[in-house]
């Protein structure tokens, strides 16, 4: 029987991560009950119709927790706790490195931590992004989370052929389809983060090493980038003709928010075709998810609002998780990909976000802020602009203990009361969202721009812009949102407000437009007074020394 877990063998960047895969859901490291491999393998390939069970029963077995890979975590540096082990702390980190989000104040720089250390521009000798220095912890795990998704998806892609696929039930099609959405997902990852940007000089470089099964694989040399983004839609155009193929009823989407279905993969095939420039099959992939994402979060579930804290300071008002769109599912029409509470929700790195959660211990809690200069582009007519205090704030928790809340907090994910409490407690519990379908519109309207048809971007975008304008305010369009700004500044700015706070979306986006980190003139970053910038080529991290030392094929 073929051994899934190699003992003393390395094996380059696909298994460059074998001691560390058993620390991601232990579902996926389970093979389906009273099965060995051979017999997975002959069962799969079977036409006997007595055999349709048993596939999906090993389908159940092999697929189940494949969306885990998004929410993965692991132990990637030593300290299982720390939040750059997780996809959602690496989120927040890069975003921190940018110019929209101010982490905490001057008096967190003594408090340290992986937060305030990606943040502070500051320590010059702190350079995350090099894979030869004392910091490769950082960048080690920027690394080997994708690469740790990348073998759990190839472990279900090892039995879930092609071929097997191509005349297997429905669940086996999906199953793959899945998978390949994985898979995709992960060298994604690693394409935005360790080569430069594709339309940005980066086309004509390395891409990643292309493996496609899972075992006992040599060290394979890195494909180009061009070979690697063909390789990585082409598993995508692949799981969107399957979830076509298997879900004609419901178009292939489902009603289950953390199911991998046609609108993840449309998602994910849209953001690999915007940063490489295929803007017509961005717009086809968007133009499918919109088809059934309709509907925007409604202004009254659009985060904490600012108006509400002297009540809520006062204790004559609670503002509860299950009234904010963004810490509730139920009341977010915009979700794509995302968790329930205790179903998933992966919520312990996003907690200070909330800045009215918890018992508010500790001499310096970290609040995360909005940069002023960003909040000043923002239209007086848009709500959005009600989710940030921009005055500092005294704030008495449930405990008794007062903290100031610091100028420009922001709020998006704001509640007194978190899920599965009655009152103000310790707990933060949320939902959360991953993939949402404000970025696709964003995505679309971007990609109608750069292909020149701007009455189709305007379009598009006034259906989000109309979507956020205050109530009993005048309409909000590309026309009138903000004087002199060109349209494609414009989009760039709306994602900005848009997703702020999301996803790493700053950082990939920063690096997509070739648009370096500037601070300058900020009265509320504290790192700005010695280093306001960083250019671009700090946004490519270097390639690990661990994967250099195990797979020859890497240019130096």
């Amino acid at each position: 029987m073929k051994n899934y877990i190699s003992k003393g063998k390395k094996w380059g960047l696909v298994l460059l991560v074998g001691a560390i895969c058993s620390s991601c859901d232990s579902e996926l490291d389970q093979k389906p009950y009273y099965f060995t491999d051979e017999q997975i393998l002959e069962i799969l390939n079977s036409d006997k119709e007595q055999d349709q069970e048993k596939k999906n029963t090993i389908i159940t077995g092999l697929c189940a927790g494949l969306e885990g890979n998004f929410r993965i975590s692991g132990t990637y540096n030593g300290y299982s706790s720390d939040a750059i082990n997780a996809t959602d702390g690496q989120d927040i980190m890069l975003n921190a490195r940018c110019s929209d989000m101010v982490v905490g104040t001057q008096q967190n720089f003594t408090r340290g931590g992986f937060y305030i250390n990606m943040y502070n521009l500051n320590n010059n000798d702190f350079q995350p992004w090099r894979g030869d220095q004392s910091t490769t912890g950082y960048n080690y795990a920027m690394w080997a989370l994708p690469c740790n998704i990348l073998t759990n998806a190839n472990k279900v892609l090892t039995f879930v052929t092609e071929q097997v696929a191509e005349k297997g039930t429905p669940e086996v099609k999906n199953g793959r389809a899945a998978a390949l959405c994985v898979r995709a997902y992960s060298y994604m990852l690693l394409m935005e983060r360790y080569q430069k940007a594709y339309l940005h000089g980066g086309k004509g470089g390395e891409g990643m090493p292309i493996y496609k099964v899972y075992g006992l694989n040599d060290p394979v040399a890195p494909s180009s980038a061009e070979e690697t983004f063909k390789f990585i839609m082409g598993d995508l155009n692949e799981a969107v003709a399957l979830f076509k193929e298997t879900g004609k009823e419901s178009a292939g989407y489902t009603a289950e928010s953390k199911d991998i279905d046609l609108g993840v993969a449309q998602y994910l095939r849209a953001r690999v075709a915007l940063w490489t420039g295929d803007y017509t099959q961005c717009i086809d992939a968007c133009e499918d998810i919109l088809s059934h994402y309709k509907s925007f979060i409604a202004e009254s579930n659009y985060g904490f609002k600012s108006k509400d804290f002297d009540a809520v300071q006062a204790g004559t008002k609670e503002v509860k998780a299950e009234e904010n769109a963004f810490t509730f599912l139920a009341l977010n029409p915009e979700c794509i990909l995302g968790w329930k509470d205790g179903d998933g929700a992966g919520t312990y790195y996003y907690g200070n976000f909330n800045p009215f959660a918890g018992d508010g211990t500790g001499s310096n809690p970290l609040y995360m802020r909005v940069d002023d200069r960003f909040y000043n582009l923002i239209n007086e007519n848009d709500y959005r602009k009600d989710n940030v205090l921009v005055e500092s704030k005294d704030f008495t928790y449930f405990k008794g203990n007062t903290h100031t809340l610091p100028s420009y907090t922001n709020t998006k994910w704001g509640a007194t009361i978190c899920l599965q409490q009655t009152q103000r407690s310790e707990h933060t519990n949320t939902d959360q969202c991953k993939f949402r379908s404000s970025s696709v519109v964003l995505m679309l309207a971007e990609a109608y721009a750069e292909i020149g048809n701007e009455a189709m971007s305007k379009q598009v975008l006034n259906q989000l812009l109309a979507a956020r304008t205050r109530e009993g305010a005048s309409l909000l369009t590309c026309d009138n949102y903000k004087s002199g700004l060109a349209l494609k500044d414009l989009i760039k700015l709306q994602w900005r407000i848009e997703m702020w706070g999301e996803g790493g979306i700053e950082f990939y986006n920063a690096k997509r437009w070739n648009t370096p980190i500037d601070r300058a003139g900020s009265k509320i970053h504290w790192t700005a007074l010695s280093n306001s910038t960083l250019p671009v080529e700090y946004m490519t991290y270097e390639i690990p020394m661990q994967e250099y030392n195990f797979n020859p094929g890497w240019g130096r």
